[in-house]
Order: C-alpha cells, then structure tokens, then sequence
C-alpha cells in the first residue's frame, strides 16, 4: 500500500463535474482505478449524481469507489492535505509533495480540448494548486503523472512524453490526439484499454454523418 508519513493511503480523486458520464470518460476512469490499485493507492470518483447510472464496466470494479458526496465534504478535516492538480497553478507537481499532500484531486474533464477550465470550481474552494507542465492532458494522463511523481517519485521532467500523437484510423486517414501522453518502454502513448477502438469508432461515424 502506497502510504503518506501519516500512514494513511494516498488518494486519487476525480471530482466529477458533468451530469452525464460519457464512453471516453467511461475508459479513463476505468484505468485510473485499475493503475491505483496495481499502485496500492485509493482512487475515488466524487460528486457523482444520484441519477447517473454507471457503465456497466465502472459498477463491475471493485477497485473504484463512487462517492455521491463532494471531495469537500470528504476531507473536510484534512482541507491542507489536498492537493488541486491545476493547470493555472504557478508551482509545479514536485517529488517532495508526495511528504506534504494525502489527497491528490482532479477536475473532470481534463480533457477537453480545447480547455474549458473546468478545474475552476474547484480552485474557488481554496485548495493549494500545483501544475503538471504546460501542456494539456487527459484525466488518466494527469493522474498517471501525479502518481510517477508522488508515488514513484520521477520527476516532472524525467517523464517520457509525446505531444499530440498521430493515431492511424485506417489506410487513409489519421487523426492527432491534441494531449500529451506519456509513452511506454516502446514509445507509444499510453491510453486506457479500449481507447482506441472507440476513437476509430468516433472518426468511422463522423464521416458517415457527412455523406
């Protein structure tokens, strides 16, 4: 189990900030839980709303924990252990706030390209901001960042990146991913199981919705 000097396990949360839960979102949180847990850190997904029924592949995971409370109300008593993952922020993630921080919070989406600022209905509550570099992410990115840099403690820059990878759709056509990713020991961008076949699955029905 991944521990904070505290003792207490370190916590990935994604404060859910959509009524609706879609299929890309669906993959990258599956991920986060899975990676967390092969971790030893906890992952949970807050503020969910009472009428949003999980995907069939969320409500089957043991390693995820839904919370319909607001990561406000859950660590209302640890408020200065919480730290906002914020592209605004003026501090970097570094390896020693892995010692200062318990709960490592996101605001979902990430994603969005181009970014919406989700993140600043979360900033307003107060929490100490940190930035994992200039470049957009998306939420299992971000997440598996904080972790390396928390938990395995590499640097922010030692991470091996890509910037906007091109992903092949078929033959003929390609599509660039507009994030940064990190890459596996082959150099490929590392995305959540399924990702990919529904990106494909995305640009196949675009192009039949144009003819």
């Amino acid at each position: 189990m991944a521990e904070t000097t505290s003792g207490k396990p370190l916590a990935f949360v994604v404060e859910h900030l959509d009524p609706e839960l879609g299929s890309w979102s669906a993959l990258e949180y599956a991920c986060i839980a899975r990676e967390c847990a092969e971790a030893g850190s906890q992952f949970l997904l807050t503020s969910v709303p009472e009428s949003l029924q999980m995907p069939d592949n969320l409500a089957r995971m043991e390693e995820l924990k839904v919370e319909r409370r607001s990561v406000e109300e859950i660590f209302v008593d640890r408020k200065s252990k919480v730290c906002l993952l914020d592209p605004a922020a003026t501090t970097e993630l570094s390896t020693a706030d892995g010692d200062q921080f318990e709960v490592f919070l996101f605001g979902g989406i990430l994603g969005d390209d181009p970014p919406r600022d989700r993140t600043s209905e979360l900033r307003q509550k107060g929490y100490t901001g940190r930035r994992l570099g200039p470049k957009q992410m998306t939420t299992d990115t971000a997440v598996r960042v904080t972790r390396m840099i928390v938990q395995e403690r590499i640097p922010l820059d030692k991470i091996p990146y890509v910037d906007t990878p091109e992903l092949r759709i078929n033959e003929y056509e390609s599509t660039e991913m507009p994030f940064r990713y990190v890459v596996d020991s082959q150099g490929k961008p590392i995305m959540p199981e399924g990702m990919v076949e529904l990106i494909k699955h995305d640009a196949d029905k675009a192009v039949d919705d144009l003819i």
